[in-house]
């Protein structure tokens, strides 16, 4: 499954994912206008490269229930916490996740204390 960070999330979340089998990631610092890239380039980019958003924004959910774009996204409401307790989360969570991944739209929401799925 290929990922997208955006860009408040860390380029290392990008790096951890980059190590696991069946996994690809790139931060939104990578590609177009970096840290400057509009959200809705960001929606285009991922669809046309059929990668999952990453984010912690409120906006890209909005955007997948109202837009339909992007199409997969999981969004991370988890507050401030370390760049290792977020990879952590990831290496816990990423076995079910990566399945989920696979469907043609999907919203996935990790907190603390859950996981929700809306596909």
């Amino acid at each position: 499954m290929f990922f997208l960070i955006d860009v408040h999330l860390p380029i290392s979340l990008s790096k951890f994912l980059n190590s696991q089998k069946d996994c690809k990631a790139m931060h939104v610092n990578q590609i177009l206008q970096k840290w400057h890239t509009t959200d809705a380039e960001i929606c285009k980019y991922a669809d046309d490269n059929s990668m999952v958003v990453v984010t912690k924004d409120q906006d890209f959910k909005n955007s997948h229930f109202i837009n339909k774009t992007p199409k997969k996204v999981i969004r991370v409401t988890l507050g401030n916490i370390s760049n290792t307790d977020l990879i952590r989360l990831f290496d816990k969570y990423l076995a079910f996740i990566l399945p989920l991944s696979q469907n043609p739209e999907i919203y996935i929401e990790i907190s603390n204390e859950q996981i929700i799925v809306i596909d």
